[in-house]
């Protein structure tokens, strides 16, 4: 035997044998690809893209690595990991393996001395950072040298992640290419992910190979995940669709987690399986992080029978023995629905699926991609403001003076930064002065491959061939064929039956309306910039009080019907009305009110006009008039910032001459109707305006609000 055959048979058995403490199992043994990973990493010091199924053991593969170059002597391992409900499963199954796991993110600020006093003391095997840390000035410039330099393995978790192709492309993630370059030769590097097609595949293997001679590895395996029943109902209406699981949810194997697109749905739907015996729970984006850590362990102690959340819960999460997810409407893509499912049946023998799209996803899907990539016109703008200013600008700063909203500003700035045309400093945002040019032909194709990525979504519904097959194919794998599960290749594996009394409990639960509209209490800063007089807390004899919406545009019930009638203008249809009349009644209200007035409608005055008409017929309360538009009423789009859409709405609006009469001699409070809600801005001026008039209070009422 030669001296590399004898040190490659030594390398298998310490690896072993850290397989072993790692699963807590004396007769452990490898999978496919994972024993070829950990020699890469260990002997060969390469650069390795693993891309396996889920629950195909990709966390074994490091923490082995980790084992035998921490017994070399080498430094620790780094694994950048994008959720912190991912890092704290890893950290509890490294411990299992005597691997000793810290980890620095925004949520333990608290801990990071303690961190870097055992980083220095050379007692950490493994230190997890999110892709968050590696976009913070500090951490760049005094731990990411240290950390680059010292590494024994660098480990990019969902590595998809680094791809504009990938299905969940985040910029904080591109820094990795530029921590890749600092790293000493023959650190070698493992980046893992459940769900690249052969486009994000070349685009993540390009990235990690970068100035290097060596190639990169890539170990793929077959994708099908033989515990797994696909199946898809197609219910026409949202309370049927609500109906099926109130009747159908407690008939799904184990716990399990029901998906939603939309926070609001998943809170409505989680109070009418609540309100109809079932155990389950709320799991969103504004789900309190120490709540989070909470629903999370109920469900991996099936506490509950299930987690109606928003892709909130998604990488990370771990319990092998999840029975089931259910989707109540469809995911824009079918690598992100597959990510998703994959959380079920890791170690069960069956693990049910289903999928009820809704007619509303492809409006969703059109919301949520509206901010995924840069606008040529207003990444110009952010750049031409921070050359202008010749300092640091924070965000804040910035919304004054480009009209991006808070959300797809921070994205812009990341992506901006990421390219080297921006930098993040002390005290805001730097133009670096560097040649940036918007690379319109990229996001061209990125927005198409969004575009074809949601058709695919619509095929896999039609069912015409087996759903696991068709997954694989969307993932370009090889190795795809008929499960001979799902129901198309072996029929509807579910009941399809919605009983009367189930549609009847979601009917009532859905069809309820009201959601509360809560009134601006501050002016946006900067607003001199503007033009426009104002700062501070908005004055209380000019603000209007809480108000009502008769829903949100993605509330499953009425939200979805409020879409059909504000497609277009007319009269308020007979239901429309005595929904707004049970809003009306439920109104907790301090002091009611004593008369109607409309706010000017440009796309829909008869309908806002007819709606008032009517509440002012039914309440017996005085039509007291319209407000008047001012140069043609309020300019701009929605979905700007807060200080550009008060800019857009101020003066505006105007109380004519009759109105003004009519306020007057008025006493009580007004009702303003509206039809659709944002921003708040254009009923926060426009209450202003009837309170300087002499409205004692304002009560607003709107259709609708976005969101």
């Amino acid at each position: 035997m030669t001296q590399a055959q004898t040190q490659q048979e030594t390398t298998r058995e310490q690896a072993l044998a850290a397989l072993r403490r790692l699963v807590g199992s004396t007769d452990a043994g490898f999978r496919d690809g994972q024993l070829e990973a950990v020699e890469a990493l260990v002997e060969r010091r390469e650069r390795v893209l693993v891309v396996q199924r889920t629950g195909w053991g990709k966390s074994a593969v490091y923490f082995v690595a980790t084992a035998l170059r921490r017994a070399e002597g080498a430094g620790p391992t780094v694994i950048v990991s994008p959720l912190l409900a991912l890092m704290r499963d890893q950290i509890e199954a490294a411990r299992r393996a005597g691997i000793n796991a810290v980890t620095i993110n925004s949520a333990n600020a608290e801990e990071w001395g303690q961190v870097r006093a055992a980083m220095a003391a050379n007692e950490v095997d493994v230190l997890l950072v999110s892709p968050e840390r590696l976009n913070n000035p500090r951490f760049r410039e005094e731990q990411l040298p240290e950390l680059a330099a010292g590494c024994g393995l660098l480990v990019v978790d969902e590595a998809h992640c680094i791809s504009d192709w990938g299905h969940d492309f985040r910029p904080d993630y591109r820094r990795i290419r530029t921590l890749l370059g600092e790293l000493p030769e023959g650190t070698p590097v493992l980046a893992t992910t459940a769900t690249a097609n052969e486009r994000v595949v070349t685009d993540v293997v390009e990235q990690l190979g970068a100035g290097r001679d060596r190639e990169v590895s890539t170990i793929r395996g077959p994708l099908a995940r033989a515990s797994l029943r696909l199946g898809v109902l197609t219910e026409k209406t949202p309370e049927r669709r609500v109906a099926w699981l109130v009747a159908h949810l407690g008939d799904l194997p184990g716990s399990g987690i029901v998906y939603t697109l939309t926070v609001s749905a998943a809170e409505d739907l989680a109070e009418t399986l609540r309100q109809a015996g079932h155990q389950v729970r709320a799991y969103t984006g504004r789900t309190d992080p120490a709540d989070r850590l909470q629903l999370e362990a109920a469900l991996r102690d099936n506490e509950v029978k299930a987690l109606v959340a928003t892709s909130a819960l998604g990488m990370g999460f771990d319990k092998p023995d999840l029975g089931f997810v259910v989707h109540l409407g469809a995911p824009s893509s079918p690598v992100a629905y597959y990510q998703q499912v994959g959380r079920a049946g890791r170690a069960t023998e069956r693990a049910d699926v289903l999928l009820l799209p809704g007619v509303e996803d492809r409006d969703i899907w059109a919301y949520f991609a509206s901010a995924a990539m840069p606008r040529q016109e207003q990444a110009d703008a952010v750049l031409t403001a921070l050359a202008e200013a010749g300092r640091p600008l924070s965000t804040v700063a910035l919304e004054t003076i480009v009209d991006v909203r808070r959300t797809r500003l921070e994205l812009l700035l990341k992506v901006l930064d990421v390219e080297g045309a921006v930098s993040r400093v002390s005290g805001g945002w730097v133009a670096t002065g560097q040649p940036w040019t918007y690379d319109a032909e990229r996001y061209a194709r990125v927005a198409q491959a969004r575009t074809d990525e949601q058709q695919l979504m619509l095929d896999y519904q039609r069912g015409e061939r087996c759903r696991m097959a068709f997954l694989q194919e969307c993932l370009d794998d090889a190795t795809a064929e008929p499960c001979g599960r799902c129901d198309v290749c072996a029929g509807p594996w579910y009941p399809t039956d919605v009983p009367r009394e189930a549609v009847d409990v979601a009917l009532g639960q859905i069809s309820r309306a009201g959601v509360p509209l809560e009134p601006r209490a501050q002016w946006p800063s900067g607003m001199e910039r503007l033009g426009v007089p104002v700062k501070g807390r908005i004055p209380a004899e000019e603000a209007m009080s809480v108000g009502r919406t008769l829903a949100r545009l993605s509330d499953l019930g009425w939200g979805q019907r409020l879409r059909e009638v504000l497609r277009e203008d007319g009269e308020a249809p007979e239901p429309l009305v005595q929904a707004v009349v049970q809003v009306l009644a439920d109104w907790d209200w301090q002091r009611r009110p004593t008369g109607v007035v409309a706010m000017p409608s440009r796309d829909r005055p008869q309908l806002v006009a007819s709606v008032a008409a009517r509440i002012s017929e039914l309440g017996r309360l005085p039509l007291l008039g319209t407000l008047e538009p001012v140069d043609g009423g309020p300019a701009g789009e929605s979905g700007g910032n807060s200080a550009f859409r008060l800019a857009d709405v101020w003066g505006r609006f105007a109380v004519g001459p009759e109105l003004a009469t009519a306020l007057a001699g008025h006493r009580g409070p007004v009702l303003l109707v509206d039809d659709l809600v944002d921003s708040r801005w254009s009923l926060t001026v426009a209450a202003r305006e009837l309170r300087d008039a002499g409205a004692e209070d304002v009560l607003p009422l709107a259709l609708a609000a976005q969101g």
